[in-house]
């Protein structure tokens, strides 16, 4: 399984994070999502009822959707996430014990990392895809990594943004974590949230598609 899910990942290389949306929207903000071309969708542990969401989504729209757990910090939690139905399971931090867990239940391990050392520890230990985190140092800092670690896929997460994506494509990325520059929970989810959200997908889409 967990061939088939990093190969989808790194074919549509977006991830749409969403942190802390009411449970009751989630359905319409992954459709809207998915409306505008995104295909892969984190949902963080930290956010209200996580695992039903992540179940819900699963079963309703997993033949559609990618669905992961994101923010996972321990391997009990990420136990937890794939039991609920994550196929891939995101961490801000290295955590070896976790992205153990993660293999043996056949998931994609993404643990986030920010220093050579922490990348090559984490893929040594068996991660799929190195979530680089935080990305706010920006596009030339990423690109002094894939320098000697070339062999490495790497996402950046933290400050991927609609006008800078494109900086981090040439600079060598697998994939992108957006977070609030694509999903914005603070907002209340109307229609024209949900049509907004859409336009917004489709931009990003473009963005890496328009090379």
């Amino acid at each position: 399984m967990a061939t088939s899910v990093l190969s989808h990942l790194l074919q549509h290389q977006l991830v749409s994070i969403i942190r802390g949306a009411n449970p009751d929207d989630l359905v319409s903000i992954v459709r809207a999502l998915h409306a505008g071309g995104i295909r892969s969708v984190e949902i963080t542990i930290n956010s209200p009822k996580a695992l039903e969401g992540i179940e819900k989504l699963a079963t309703e729209l997993g033949e559609e959707m990618m669905v992961g757990a994101g923010t996972v910090l321990d391997p009990e939690t990420a136990r937890m996430a794939l039991n609920a139905g994550a196929r891939f399971i995101i961490s801000p931090t290295l955590n070896v014990k976790t992205i153990k867990m993660t293999k043996r239940y056949g998931a994609v391990s993404i643990p986030g990392a920010f220093t050579p050392t922490e990348i090559l520890t984490a893929y040594e230990h068996g991660a799929d895809l190195i979530k680089v985190f935080p990305a706010s140092l920006g596009a030339a800092y990423f690109k002094d990594l894939k320098g000697p670690l070339p062999f490495i896929p790497l996402m950046p997460t933290g400050g991927v943004k609609l006008d800078n994506i494109r900086e981090f494509q040439q600079a060598g990325a697998a994939a992108y974590g957006l977070g609030s520059s694509l999903v914005d929970t603070s907002q209340p989810v109307t229609d024209e949230y949900l049509q907004d959200l859409t336009r917004k997908a489709q931009q990003f889409v473009h963005a890496i598609s328009n090379k």
